[in-house]
């Protein structure tokens, strides 16, 4: 009887191993822009034979290149959809061109802006904020910390702040957690081992304590020697895999997704838009890119073997590579779906800005979108990291879109702008000043037009456009 019991128990373990490689690689496609997916896709087509490409529209003859270049050409002169508009002639139409290509060139993003984005977005706590903030700046290349959490409340940013809103234990606390809960979790922790019981009381609450008991032994758990584990701690050998399987979905260094080769600070990628917003017909038509993404389907040889009277492990191995195959096809369409979804959401709460431009920009949380489109804030925050949309107004990150409000101050009930809005609008006043106007002068006017924010706060977001005081100017 325990023999059978111990079977069984064995067969639903395999089970529950693919579906945490199946999940883990679902949810990592979800995050890729769309030329990182492409070689991703171009990795599995050469790792798995039942997998094959059906149609590339990247991909073109010399031939078929020779007849629409002058087409192309063309398009790109004329088209609005290609981010900026053509001028007469001259200069104007050259700085035009310039600003379009400036447009899809982009510096990678770095853990800190990441963590910082959402940040900023979730925490409504704002002394909680601003020691998270500090809690961020304080993480090196792998996510932990660069100085242990001792050191920090001794540094001359975490003593001005506690002299002025005197930060006790629990509020320092809270931080702490509200960072490590971020995407990629299990950052500001002290060493990997940290990360990942804090990625564990995160992922598997119910499990947690039995996994963090197995992490002094990883290096036996990573030679197989299950059973001297079990040994050690006293359970079964199949409970030790168990949790040995959930802890390899744990990232040892949550930091290093940022901070891979090619992915540094100082590298500079060419952006592809992954969607395009379009106006149509008294409307807006949503595009997915899907001119970078292969089409894909199986391999017909692999399918005629599966059907055939074939035993043994070449039946297996044609079974096993057929389903991996199937899987990765189905979460790339997750992905492209999703992505679709996010992006109609933001596009029906942010139709002012696709009708009127930038300073148009409502506020708009992780929250807003996940409550329509019935899905976690998590996985809107994956699927808008890193990705970019063509607008009429010019390229944008997913994330843009994504803003705090500010209050207008005009009482209980009033309307709220976004962040994001309000610097466009002090972008407009000084490109169209007469005279060089001061920080209080542009908030003199902004609370004219209902926007109450003080000087300081003008100044700041002045900074952010990367434009000089009015001395300067």
């Amino acid at each position: 009887m325990q023999q059978v019991q111990r079977a069984g128990f064995y067969q639903e373990q395999r089970l529950t191993q693919r579906m945490n490689t199946q999940l883990i690689q679902s949810i990592k496609l979800m995050e890729l822009p769309v030329m990182d997916l492409r070689e991703r896709i171009a990795e599995e087509l050469e790792r798995n034979p039942a997998l094959e490409v059906l149609e590339d529209k990247s991909v073109v003859s010399l031939d078929g290149m020779q007849a629409t270049h002058k087409e192309s050409d063309d398009y790109f002169e004329q088209s609005s959809d290609s981010g900026f508009t053509r001028q007469s002639s001259g200069q104007a139409g050259s700085d035009a061109k310039q600003q379009f290509m400036e447009g899809t060139l982009t510096h990678a993003e770095t853990l800190q802006e990441h963590l910082l984005w959402q940040l900023r977005l979730q925490c409504k706590d704002n002394t909680v904020k601003q020691i998270a903030e500090i809690l961020i700046q304080n993480l090196g290349s792998d996510g932990f910390n660069l100085v242990p959490l001792d050191e920090i409340k001794q540094s001359g940013e975490y003593k001005k702040l506690d002299a002025a809103i005197k930060i006790n234990k629990q509020q320092f606390n809270w931080a702490l957690q509200f960072v490590r809960s971020l995407e990629p979790q299990g950052c500001a922790a002290s060493d990997y081992k940290e990360s990942l019981a804090v990625q564990a009381e995160l992922k598997y609450p119910e499990d947690a304590g039995n996994i963090i008991k197995i992490i002094p032994y990883l290096e036996l758990l990573k030679h197989g020697k299950f059973s001297a584990v079990a040994s050690k701690l006293d359970i079964g050998t199949g409970e030790v895999q168990e949790l040995y399987n959930d802890l390899k979905t744990l990232s040892p260094f949550p930091g290093r997704t940022f901070n891979s080769a090619g992915n540094s600070d100082d590298t500079v990628r060419f952006i592809a838009p992954d969607v395009e917003v379009v106006r149509r017909d008294g409307g807006f038509a949503i595009i997915l890119n899907e001119e970078e993404i292969p089409v894909l389907g199986l391999q017909p040889f692999f399918l005629k073997q599966a059907k055939s009277k074939t035993k043994g492990a070449d039946r297996d191995y044609v079974r096993e590579n057929l389903k991996e195959a199937r899987w990765f096809i189905q979460s790339i369409n997750k992905r492209n779906h999703t992505l679709l979804r996010v992006t109609r959401a933001i596009v029906n709460f942010q139709a002012a800005f696709f009708s009127g431009g930038p300073k148009y920009l409502a506020p708009l949380t992780l929250h807003d979108i996940a409550e329509e489109i019935k899905v976690h804030e998590t996985t809107v925050s994956r699927c808008a990291n890193g990705k970019y949309m063509q607008t009429e107004w010019g390229i944008f990150q997913l994330r843009y879109f994504f803003t705090n409000a500010i209050d207008r101050g005009l009482g209980a009930g009033s309307d709220t702008v976004s962040q994001a809005a309000v610097t466009e609008i002090i972008r407009e006043i000084i490109n169209t000043e007469e005279r060089r106007l001061s920080d209080q002068k542009i908030a003199d006017m902004l609370k004219e037009r209902g926007i109450n924010i003080a000087r300081r706060t003008v100044a700041k977001y002045r900074t952010r456009l990367d434009m000089d005081s009015s001395y300067k100017r």
